[in-house]
């Protein structure tokens, strides 16, 4: 995994917390930082991390807040959230996991420990990304497909043509020209030549 693609955004109202977490995290990972919660969903709008150490007990508005926003917004709300603080209860565990986290860890942490899950969630998230991409190709080709199966049913069953002009009679009752039907219902284009019997008759001096 090329780490070095993904960011990684520290929430933390701490700065020694701060300084700690991007320390240990920075050989590896482009790393922003923001200091509370409103400064976060800026960040997060702004930079598009891939992860985010995200604390809770912060001033203004805390960190299951600050994940609500995040994973109420179509563009953030895959964007895996790792819950760090000093709560250690099971109902703040339980509310941080109902906010949209996908882990939990309790200060003090283990530094190797921390580095160890940031990169499991962004191994994941990467797969997650790749499934994702590969679906929303599979659509867009289903689509092109469907398109493209519409205008072949367009050309289906019976043409009345003219039989002295040659014109083909369209679905309105309305006489279009050759190159006209089949411009307005097929995506051809048209390159104009002379086939060997016009050539003969229009351009050949017979005398």
């Amino acid at each position: 995994m090329d780490k070095a693609r993904h960011c990684v955004l520290i929430v933390d109202d701490e700065q020694v917390n701060a300084l700690l977490l991007e320390s240990a995290l920075g050989d590896d990972y482009r790393v922003e930082v923001a200091r509370n919660g409103f400064e976060a969903i800026e960040k997060v709008r702004t930079c598009a991390p891939d992860l985010i150490l995200l604390d809770v007990i912060m001033p203004g508005i805390n960190g299951f807040e600050v994940a609500r926003v995040i994973k109420e917004e179509q563009n953030s709300c895959d964007i895996p959230i790792i819950f760090l603080t000093i709560m250690d209860t099971f109902e703040g565990e339980s509310e941080g996991l109902e906010a949209g986290g996908i882990d939990y860890l309790r200060k003090p942490f283990n530094l190797k420990l921390l580095q160890l899950r940031v990169r499991n969630q962004l191994e994941l998230k990467r797969k997650n990304d790749l499934i994702r991409e590969q679906r929303d190709l599979v659509i867009r080709q289903k689509e092109e497909l469907e398109t493209s199966l519409a205008r072949i049913r367009r050309l289906e069953g019976m043409i009345s043509i003219c039989m002295h002009c040659k014109s083909l009679r369209n679905a309105n009752d309305s006489w279009l020209g050759i190159e006209q039907y089949f411009s307005e219902h097929t995506d051809a284009q048209f390159s104009h030549c002379i086939c060997p019997t016009c050539h003969e008759r229009h351009y050949t001096d017979k005398d």
